[in-house]
């Protein structure tokens, strides 16, 4: 990228924080963001014309915050924010060094949502690129069920104001994750009902059928260890078995599938877990990979007759964390 196109885009960006139409703090997270984006990508593409775009969204955000629903429907009208979400992500993603596997899980779930019953991804979750990074390795077989993708998100997509825009381009049912549930104190109810709400209309989205769920059930993002391992995070029992009872209750059939990401070169969260929002993002390009287990048994798995029903979920919980695992160990390094 030359300077002058460097410049067009810091010029607008201080002029709009000298304007008050971004606040200096988002201001300076979106300078290291626009530097870490060109740095990464700007060689093989001018990012001017979408840096731009996202500003510009971020501007109409602080005048006029979107006001999402529990359950978000993906905005494609007057302005598709789905597909700015894949075009900002899509040259971070090194196609050379990418992977999907489970092909024949990904037409066999394709069946199953045409034939009206539901599909439910037990996911771990890397990068708040997550979604667009799905939806572009299954864009060119998959395209359907990627826009038919429900993301099961926390708040921050939502709240935080980077994320913001690319959170308007997904289908979403927002919780507070229990990471986050008890900040403030004095929100705690409130965040309480709102999460009872979200999983009613989750409830009523299964008993309709036909619908495709991601959910990672650790609750949050996976980090290096202290030995600086990539881990992926233990999945929270609760969770699992929330999603597996609701299921059922609807009476509509609903498989459960295993899926591994490997998403996190491009754009590693911060290394420990952050309250307030305004994280900075580092960007990188890399291959990201995906792959789709054989469907789980989610009545049959080591552990199922342990007379405890506490240690028979964990085991449940167990078993299908080691299976996302495996398959993220099977991911090129």
């Amino acid at each position: 990228m030359d300077k002058n196109s460097t410049s067009k885009v810091i010029s607008f960006l201080n002029s709009s924080i000298k304007k008050g139409e971004i606040p200096s703090k988002e201001g300076k997270l979106l300078l290291a963001f626009y530097t870490s984006y060109q740095k990464t990508v700007g060689t093989i593409k001018d990012v001017t014309p979408i840096f731009l775009t996202f500003l510009k969204l971020m501007i109409k955000q602080f005048k006029e915050p979107y006001p999402f629903e529990p359950y978000h429907k993906q905005i494609r009208k007057p302005f598709d924010y789905y597909q700015f979400g894949k075009d900002f992500v899509r040259p971070l993603i090194d196609r050379g060094a990418s992977s999907i596997s489970g092909k024949e899980r990904l037409r066999e779930i394709s069946e199953h949502l045409s034939q009206g019953h539901n599909a439910i991804f037990l996911a771990n979750h890397q990068t708040e690129a997550d979604p667009q990074a799905i939806f572009l390795m299954l864009e060119e077989e998959f395209e359907i069920l990627a826009e038919q993708l429900i993301i099961i998100a926390g708040e921050r997509v939502i709240t935080d104001p980077l994320a913001i825009p690319f959170s308007m381009g997904c289908n979403l049912l927002c919780i507070y994750s229990k990471r986050y549930i008890d900040h403030p104190p004095e929100k705690k109810h409130k965040k309480q009902l709102h999460n009872r709400k979200t999983m009613q209309l989750m409830s009523e989205l299964l008993k309709e059928g036909g619908k495709c769920i991601y959910v990672a059930p650790s609750g949050g993002r996976d980090r290096r260890n202290a030995r600086g391992e990539l881990e992926i995070a233990p999945f929270d029992p609760k969770s699992i078995e929330m999603f597996y009872l609701m299921a059922k209750k609807s009476k509509i059939p609903t498989f459960f599938y295993p899926m591994a990401l490997g998403t996190y070169n491009l754009l590693p969260p911060p290394e420990t877990i952050q309250v307030e929002l305004g994280e900075e993002r580092s960007l990188n390009r890399a291959g990201v990979h995906l792959s789709v287990g054989p469907q789980i048994d989610m009545e049959h798995y080591p552990g199922m007759d342990h007379p405890d029903k506490h240690l028979r979920r964990k085991s449940k919980a167990d078993y299908i964390w080691k299976l996302v695992h495996d398959d993220y160990q099977k991911f090129p390094r």
